[in-house]
């Protein structure tokens, strides 16, 4: 099984490149198995370009997550605390390898899901 994520993709491209090697978020899926992300780049890219293992995801209250994810971040400070605005505690999925797609695919087509809010779960049926 794994996770689609919904990213924009000025972050989604940056994961491949290799300049944000975490992925933050507001709540974290609760499946504890999962081990790798479907990476959904969201409008106007609209299209699943590629996947990536997870390391490890980190729970920490925001200024020790920033601490620890900023050199990797691939975003501002600004950005982030206005991403975090009102929370106490992020998640930082930390990213382990990428694999991108030579030929993105199609959400509806090739995983049969639409467009997750935050995530969706995934299972591969071959």
């Amino acid at each position: 099984m794994k996770v689609v994520l919904s990213i924009k993709p000025e972050f989604a491209f940056k994961i491949f490149d290799g300049t944000k090697k975490f992925e933050f978020r507001k709540a974290i899926f609760k499946n504890e198995n999962i081990k790798s992300i479907l990476v959904y780049a969201s409008s106007p890219v609209q299209q699943v370009i590629g996947e990536f293992e997870i390391d490890e995801i980190l729970n920490y209250d925001l200024p020790t997550l920033w601490n620890l994810t900023q050199e990797f971040s691939g975003i501002s400070e600004e950005f982030y605390y206005d991403y975090f605005a009102n929370k106490e505690h992020g998640f930082a999925i930390k990213i382990k390898k990428t694999r991108k797609y030579k030929k993105p695919k199609c959400l509806k087509e090739d995983f049969n899901l639409l467009p997750p809010q935050s995530f969706a779960y995934w299972e591969d049926k071959k």
